[in-house]
């Protein structure tokens, strides 16, 4: 695939979703300040291409201090999550403000999920491709997403690497055309 149309792509797309999107970032905003205590972002490293650390940035989704004892993923009926959060995850609205993330080039649109130094280094002891994953850059959505979706384990991380590695041999602009349709449909539908 040709990786200067497909930043270009991928700026053009997160500027105008995020001017469109503008004044629903706005409620979204605030209505994460007035539901909970804490920062309005939340923000996280993470590790993109080629071992690349970066800060993602989301809308807050959890309780401040959620993961106060170490790394923790979330799972279904994580006590942690806010009300509010639920209702912004079940409709990905948390994800948001990676729109920024693209825009600067941490990320693209398709691409692997970025994952975190702390579980990277789990899956790699017990699946070392997961390495060639981080020749690509990281992406809002993935094959890994629309087939498997949000993984809450280690090994669910790796059960999910497997469609990311097919994406990296059919990768082409129809494949992530496909790729973003798909998730664009599960999100509306509240499935993704």
């Amino acid at each position: 695939m040709n990786q200067g149309i497909k930043r270009l792509l991928d700026i053009l797309f997160a500027s105008i979703a995020a001017i469109v999107l503008f004044p629903i970032l706005l409620l979204i905003a605030f209505i994460t300040k007035i539901s909970s205590k804490g920062n309005i972002i939340y923000q996280q490293e993470r590790i993109g291409l080629n071992g690349k650390k970066f800060i993602i940035y989301k809308f807050r989704s959890m309780y401040s201090h959620a993961e106060i004892n170490g790394p923790e993923l979330s799972y279904k009926n994580d006590p942690r999550i806010t009300n509010w959060g639920k209702f912004m995850r079940r409709w990905k609205m948390d994800e948001l403000p990676q729109l920024w993330n693209i825009i600067k080039g941490d990320m693209s649109l398709v691409g692997p999920r970025p994952e975190r130094k702390y579980y990277i280094q789990q899956i790699i002891h017990q699946s070392p491709e997961y390495n060639i994953l981080l020749q690509t850059k990281p992406g809002l959505t993935s094959m890994g997403m629309i087939k498997f979706g949000y993984a809450s384990s280690v090994e669910e991380m790796i059960a999910r690497m497997q469609y990311d590695l097919e994406y990296l041999n059919q990768s082409s602009l129809l494949t992530d055309s496909k790729i973003i349709f798909k998730s664009l449909q599960l999100v509306i539908s509240g499935k993704m």
